[in-house]
């Protein structure tokens, strides 16, 4: 179990846990879990961190399929500018490595954002704390487990 995993079932929501066998030399681990489950990758989506005036680290959730918008999620978490945050510094806040780094069951839980996408479906696929391992929610839940909110998150 993970720490996503156990806050799903700390929290009592219906979820599945889909585990596949992650290639090492895969560089998109969002479209490889996809691929490998049989899913729609627009289902599944990756989670992103990002730094917000370079200062508050904030958590941008969309399909594999979309690029995140740095305005966008700048504009939702109320601050001017965004941009990737630090790779050890993710690491060191969420307890995750990064291509395993879920929503849901961080060390710091940090402020979410969901891209509105997701409420189109009944479920949505995100990382459940580890390479290999997707956990399946409805888009209420993952907003209701991580204090998320949905916002148009998407680069055109």
């Amino acid at each position: 179990m993970t720490p996503g995993i156990n806050a799903a079932c700390k929290a009592g929501v219906t979820h599945n846990i889909h585990e596949y066998d992650h290639d090492p030399a895969s560089a998109g681990y969002g479209n490889e879990a996809a691929e490998k489950m049989g899913v729609n990758p627009t289902r599944v989506f990756k989670t992103l961190v990002v730094t917000v005036d370079g200062k508050t680290l904030a958590v941008g959730v969309v399909p594999v399929t979309a690029m995140l918008s740095m305005k966008l999620i700048a504009r939702a978490a109320g601050g001017k500018k965004a941009s990737m945050a630090d790779p050890q510094e993710v690491q060191r806040r969420t307890g995750y490595v990064l291509g395993g780094v879920s929503p849901l069951g961080q060390k710091n839980r940090l402020k979410t954002f969901i891209d509105a996408s997701a409420e189109a479906f009944e479920t949505i696929y995100v990382s459940a704390g580890r390479r290999g391992l997707e956990i399946e929610l409805s888009p209420g839940d993952l907003a209701q487990l991580t204090g998320g909110r949905f916002a148009q998150l998407q680069q055109e």
